[in-house]
């Protein structure tokens, strides 16, 4: 019995082991099975709807990178369009036309001459006159001040941040207000300036009334309310001179003076080109201020048309008489004005590049 037990054990864990034989060479079979088995239908329409939406997500983005720095800028030129060619071009054939601002669309063709009428206009010629004395007496002296406060913000100053933001708040100011304290503080009889010259002896000054004394108070709001402005483009420029320039100055025994004048201004030309035709344009066109000065003449700019810009003397025609056909050749002969401004810049800077 012992001996049947002892060979009935062997015989079980043969079995067993038969048994587990028999069993392990299915589980390869089964994997082998399964991965040759094909794969659910969903599983394949997922995979291809994953990569349908990884090319849609690249083409997408090949789009943006191409197209969205013209999108950006589309603004720009769509209101370009809507605001600054459309009534440019329509101004040019209007001037060509006889018509009225009561009826726009009314037009005859009288080709050129609303600018041959021009040429024989005193008043168009009075308006230019008193353009180029406005302009020769606010431009100067506001670019020279302008350089001066730039100079004195470019030293290191407490409070500099402070000082900076004051001199562009004229600029921020509405010229509707700022032309007002002024008519204010250049009255004839209450004003302020009269009352300082009286203390000094003078007589009082009929400013509105006078050629040059209007001009010069015109002259003098626009002087406050741009010095500030050309005065911060000049800081920039001037904090982009390399430092060595002054140093090598100040190791010659340069004082700061001549530092200012032999290191500052020669470094600043093409700044101070700039702000100059930037300054003329806007003279060009001033309207407001003189608008504004003496509000009963309204756009005759004076009783005797005495501080009359182009700007008041196209509104004049346009608004007042409503002639808008010699309005439009009033407008195009000052953008005429203006493209010869810059090409008078253009020839400057290149000779300046050149000698540069």
């Amino acid at each position: 019995m012992a001996g049947s037990d002892a060979t009935a054990v062997p015989e079980a864990g043969v079995g067993d082991t038969a048994g587990a034989g028999d069993s392990a060479p299915a589980g390869p079979r089964e994997r082998r099975q399964e991965r040759e088995r094909p794969a659910p239908r969903g599983g394949e329409r997922g995979g291809e709807r994953d990569d349908r939406r990884r090319e849609r997500r690249s083409r997408w983005y090949r789009r943006d990178v191409r197209w969205s720095p013209y999108a950006f800028i589309a603004p720009f030129f769509v209101f370009f369009l809507a605001f600054g060619l459309f009534p440019l071009l329509y101004t040019g054939w209007a001037s060509l036309h006889r018509v009225e601002l009561t009826a726009p669309t009314d037009m005859e063709w009288v080709g050129l001459r609303n600018f041959s009428r021009l040429i024989s206009d005193d008043f168009f010629w009075n308006a230019l006159k008193n353009t180029l004395t406005i302009g020769v007496l606010s431009t100067v002296p506001q670019l020279l001040i302008a350089l001066g406060i730039a100079h004195l913000l470019n030293y290191r100053l407490r409070g500099s941040m402070f000082f900076r933001v004051a001199v562009l708040t004229p600029y921020a100011t509405s010229v509707a207000a700022a032309t007002l304290v002024f008519v204010l503080l250049f009255g004839r009889d209450y004003g302020m300036i009269n009352w300082v010259l009286g203390l000094a002896g003078v007589d009082p000054v009929d400013w509105q009334n006078g050629t040059w004394t209007s001009q010069l108070a015109v002259s003098t709001i626009v002087i406050w309310r741009w010095t500030g402005y050309n005065a911060l483009i000049y800081l920039a420029a001037m904090q982009a001179i390399p430092d060595d320039l002054y140093e090598s100055a100040a190791l010659d025994g340069a004082s700061r003076w001549q530092q200012f004048l032999h290191v500052t201004v020669p470094s600043l030309r093409p700044t101070i080109l700039f702000t100059c035709v930037v300054s003329t344009i806007g003279a060009t066109q001033l309207f407001g201020e003189p608008l504004l000065f003496n509000g009963g003449a309204g756009a005759t700019g004076g009783a005797d048309h005495q501080f009359q810009t182009l700007g008041l003397y196209l509104y004049e025609q346009g608004w007042v008489n409503l002639h808008l056909g010699r309005a439009s050749a009033i407008a195009w002969t000052m953008f005429l004005i203006l493209l010869v401004i810059g090409a008078v810049n253009w020839i400057i800077a290149r000779r300046l590049r050149k000698s540069a």
